[in-house]
């Protein structure tokens, strides 16, 4: 039974759906299903709560599964799929009025360059080469102070940078300040699609997770970046994905610490034994089987959306104005949001813009850590490990050898990033100058990026920091 739930979620979330018809019908019978559920005076008080109390549900349905997993090493249990909404609130048409009113933004539709054009900052595209053939694109808002290096998390792209708007936009708010400020592109997602020989419809090139971006990419363009701006170090500043592979190399290639004067961690993601994320939580378990049913499939990618992701959101998120608005894109059912700093006439430029791609095995390596409560490479299993590694069991990241400046901005609310993860990565990492809890109890992962109050929560201290180191 949990096998198939789990094909079944998998197939909707990443094939093209063969008879729309039949997966419709799924659609409804699920859903007339939940609806049964939500009919029961338990789930009606928790839908009238905080994400926060969900997650905790989810917690407990969550801990056998991964119990059996982390203790027998069977990483092929499955747990079935459960409905994830976050901080339900009441919907109002004030609510809806403010989403509608930002629905004939242009820069919904606009690109990069247009984009930050149209705000009146200069801006040109870059693109380098890694040594494993991939070519990156990467976007520069140039000044003449120093440099300032900004990298996305997974799904993510420069664009995540900017979609906030010169109001609230750290690119834009760098280069207010004079800060030279370059924007990186990973592998896979949509501006660096291209590689030497491979084509991305082909297997071999999504064969990669944020340990290869850590290993190849950021090295790549750091070098660029430096060679360009005929400069010695540059400052760093990652969300997400962007601090996990920023982990990597400067833990894999030690030699970068000394390129780099100060990195900012925006939500680290490191350690996950204590993700809350439900949907996380539920598929992590089957991460093994999850990769493999992928290749057999031939799905490598993470897509953006199509017929199948948007049935599989009516089946997670249900139907009207709440599910459309607040669960049209993929990612919020992975990292939820807080209402409370939303900007909802924003969030049509938002889902212009966001997701912007990965590989299956980028989010697969992830599931493996919360598994496994470590930070380590990837886990072929015993046979191809033992070729790679010369052991059974992947390697894991010495961190000690992070001697660059780090500062860990973490929140309490954060699906990806608990607290507690925090503070082991701050115990196992060489060189932590600064520890920063975001004084508001329900900041979000996403909140890093798009808060309304991004100024004086997370800039404030941002940028006295790049000041003083």
């Amino acid at each position: 039974m949990f096998e198939r739930a789990l094909f079944l979620t998998l197939v909707l979330l990443c094939c093209e759906a063969q008879n729309v018809g039949l997966l419709s019908s799924i659609a409804n019978s699920t859903r007339y299903w939940m609806n049964d559920i939500t009919k029961l005076p338990i789930v009606q008080q928790i839908s009238k709560v905080s994400g926060d109390l969900l997650v905790q549900s989810v917690d407990v349905l969550t801990k056998i599964p991964l119990a059996m997993a982390r203790s027998l090493d069977l990483n092929d249990v499955i747990f079935p799929l459960f409905t994830s909404d976050s901080n339900v609130v009441d919907l109002t048409d004030q609510i809806i009025s403010e989403f509608n009113s930002g629905l004939d933004n242009e820069d919904i539709t606009l690109n990069m360059s247009n984009l930050v054009t149209k705000y009146g900052y200069p801006i040109k595209r870059h693109q380098v080469t890694t040594k494993d053939g991939y070519i990156l694109s990467m976007y520069r808002i140039p000044n003449n102070g120093s440099v300032v290096f900004l990298m996305h998390g997974v799904l993510g792209s420069s664009d995540d940078f900017v979609v906030a708007g010169p109001e609230s936009g750290l690119a834009y708010l760098l280069s207010n300040e004079g800060y030279d400020v370059w924007m990186g592109n990973s592998r896979g997602n949509k501006h660096s699609r291209q590689h030497l020989v491979l084509d991305p419809s082909q297997s071999a090139f999504w064969d990669f997770s944020w340990h290869e971006i850590g290993y190849y990419d950021l090295p790549a363009m750091i070098d660029y970046v430096l060679q360009v701006t005929k400069t010695n170090k540059l400052k760093y500043v990652g969300h997400s994905q962007g601090t996990t592979s920023f982990f990597v190399m400067a833990s894999q290639i030690p030699e970068y610490n000394s390129k780099i004067s100060l990195m900012v961690a925006l939500s680290p993601v490191a350690f996950m034994a204590h993700v809350k994320s439900p949907l996380v939580k539920l598929l992590a378990p089957g991460t093994p089987l999850l990769h493999s049913m992928m290749q057999s499939l031939g799905v490598d990618e993470v897509l953006p959306d199509n017929i199948a992701s948007r049935i599989l959101r009516r089946v997670l998120c249900g139907v009207g104005p709440l599910a459309e608005i607040f669960c049209s894109n993929l990612i919020f059912l992975f990292v939820g949001f807080d209402f409370g700093q939303l900007n909802v006439t924003n969030l049509p430029v938002l889902y212009g813009h966001i997701p912007s791609g990965a590989s299956v095995k980028q989010l697969v390596h992830y599931g493996q850590g919360v598994v496994s409560e470590d930070f380590r490479q990837f886990d072929y299993g015993d046979s191809k490990n033992l070729d790679l590694y010369e052991s059974n069991v992947p390697p894991s990241y010495n961190l000690k050898n992070i001697v660059a400046p780090v500062s860990l901005f973490y929140s309490e609310a954060d699906w990806f990033t608990d607290p507690r993860d925090v503070d082991k990565l701050y115990k196992r990492l060489g060189n932590v100058i600064d520890v920063y809890k975001v004084p508001y109890e329900q900041f979000s992962h996403l909140d890093f990026l798009i808060a309304k109050d991004f100024k004086p929560l997370i800039y404030s201290r941002l940028r006295k920091l790049l000041r003083d180191v």
